[in-house]
């Protein structure tokens, strides 16, 4: 990195931390704090909804997935706009009406103190896991890449967050986002049009696409019912919307994002803006990463991308055998770029097509064959590299300035989220548990107080969980591994309280329990796809409360 992009990327992080600390200074009550004042119009909310699920991850993992194994993971979403209609018609309404600060707020009145405490609960350990995985998952990656010390770089992540989140609360979060969203949306479009430029001669885009398409990474829909096939249209459009419901309507990091709007049209006119650009926001970040698969088409590319696993086995015994695997992907790579550019000239030759296959084929074997070595070399060392292949395209091939701004538009990402996240958390705390259970009457700036202490608490809570968590298959995938393993058991809590209004409180306490020892087991023996447990759990604590209800007598509402 040179001085012009440490430049860039100080200056836009530091700018957003001290301007949203400063615009959203003293707040006078609860609602200020925690709802924002409920001043925020339609397209604040909808940039905050993107912004929030919109993690570094996002941007680090979804083009290294694409490089990898093409645009069909776009399918995972295709269940969001679905859900953004239910949640408009039905939670919406429902929340305003009843002006909760939190989603869990309303199960007590439809159920009772328990249940509402144990789904506040389930969601505190699920996001508090993934706060802390948000600020992990670029500051592994910039540091295995850059040299950066992984412990600091958690800590200056974390602490940037901290600070204008505990100081302006929600609002903050809902200002420094707009900000955040310019910065990303600037980024990804330049880094997409730096790219095409970079092609050979003669390769357009259009061209581009069809190089893609012949190696297999334009297959978009698989309409499939194979469950050993992750991501399918019908695991997008069942599974997704189960996951998009859970997420959307129930996680209160969400949910405080539309809360604060000023009225139910404004909360529903964002949400259906998100709807709308979410699908094809990550199909053209998807793109993106199938952009960087057919630069390296014609431009050499690592055997492995994660810097610090060819450092690993270049010291090891296994350095020479290593050698040979590297010395092969140098004459594949010669070869596909040959290859590559005769197809370029002759779009209808199926012969062309057969080779890139083989090629394709041959590389993915020496790449795997690569793995194992250093696996080998080293156990602790990541061997999964999808994660690296953005960051490494960006550090190598962009010019100054430019680089620091990818890097902001990562780290931007990751504050984004981790802001929302800390945020949610601190306010589930403070309403439904701490106020909640305290029998004395506290003012209004007392709970303020509390939720800047939670705020601080829960965001040393996540530094501490990014220092010791490890690398996952893709952190992208992690994060919505671990929110399938929750989300349907609450969606099928908050649907219980929605739609079957004669089962109570007993019973859906007790199938919650159950449930969540369920998917866990059922997860561990990888009993289906992640995608699969949403539904799974929402439909098993549904019928396992109905089924409880209907032995026991009724009780007293």
């Amino acid at each position: 990195m040179q001085q012009l992009d440490w430049i860039v990327l100080s200056g836009t992080l530091l700018f957003i931390v001290f301007y949203g600390a400063w615009k959203t200074q003293g707040s006078k009550n609860v609602t200020d704090y925690i709802k924002g004042g409920n001043e925020a119009k339609w397209w604040t909310i909808g940039l905050s909804v993107m912004a929030t699920q919109a993690s570094a991850i996002t941007f680090l993992s979804t083009p290294g997935q694409a490089f990898h194994s093409g645009m069909g993971f776009v399918q995972f979403y295709f269940g969001l706009p679905i859900a953004m209609v239910v949640i408009c018609l039905v939670f919406i309404p429902i929340y305003h009406r009843l002006k909760v600060f939190t989603a869990y707020e309303f199960l007590e009145g439809r159920f009772d103190l328990k249940t509402r405490s144990l789904t506040a609960i389930l969601f505190l350990i699920q996001r508090g896991l993934a706060a802390g995985i948000t600020i992990f998952a670029p500051a592994i990656i910039l540091s295995a890449v850059l040299g950066w010390n992984l412990i600091y770089l958690n800590i200056a992540i974390g602490v940037l967050v901290i600070i204008y989140t505990v100081t302006g609360g929600t609002k903050a979060v809902s200002v420094t986002q707009k900000q955040q969203m310019a910065v990303i949306f600037a980024g990804m479009f330049v880094a997409f049009y730096l790219i095409i430029s970079y092609l050979p001669d003669g390769i357009t885009f259009e061209k581009a696409l069809k190089i893609a398409g012949a190696s297999g990474k334009m297959e978009v829909l698989d309409f499939s019912f194979n469950l050993d096939n992750r991501y399918t249209f019908w695991s997008g459009i069942i599974g997704g919307s189960f996951l998009a419901l859970s997420y959307f309507g129930t996680d209160q990091s969400q949910v405080q994002r539309y809360l604060s709007g000023k009225s139910v049209k404004e909360m529903q006119l964002g949400l259906v803006f998100n709807g709308l650009l979410k699908v094809p926001m990550q199909f053209f970040i998807l793109l993106v990463g199938v952009m960087v698969f057919v630069f390296y088409q014609f431009n050499t590319s690592p055997l492995n991308f994660n810097p610090t696993a060819n450092e690993a086995v270049k010291n090891s015994v296994f350095a020479e055998e290593y050698k040979d695997l590297e010395n092969k992907h140098n004459e594949l790579e010669i070869l596909k770029s040959n290859t590559n550019l005769s197809y370029g000239k002759d779009l209808s030759n199926k012969r062309l097509v057969k080779e890139i296959q083989q090629i394709n084929k041959l590389e993915s074997s020496n790449r795997e064959q690569a793995r194992a070595i250093i696996k080998k070399a080293d156990l602790s060392v990541e061997t999964n590299d999808k994660d690296y292949v953005f960051i490494y395209f960006i550090l190598n091939n962009l010019p100054k300035g430019l680089i620091g701004l990818l890097l902001a538009v990562i780290l931007s990402a990751a504050m984004s989220s981790t802001a929302s996240e800390l945020n949610a958390l601190a306010s589930t705390t403070a309403m439904d548990l701490y106020k909640r259970n305290i029998k004395e009457e506290k003012s209004d700036q007392h709970y303020v107080n509390a939720s800047k202490w939670f705020t601080l608490a829960w965001g040393i809570m996540a530094i501490l969980v990014a220092c010791f968590a490890n690398l996952f298959d893709n952190l992208i995938q992690l994060v919505n591994i671990i929110g399938s393993i929750f989300y349907g058991n609450v969606l099928g809590i908050f649907l219980l309280a929605f739609f079957v209004k004669y089962v109570r409180g007993n019973a859906v306490f007790v199938a919650a329990i159950i449930t969540q020892v369920i998917v866990i087991i059922g997860y561990k023996f990888d009993w289906m796809p992640y995608l699969w447990l949403n539904l799974f759990g929402c439909m098993l604590v549904m019928g396992i409360a109905i089924l409880l209800q209907g032995f026991s007598k009724k009780e007293p509402k």
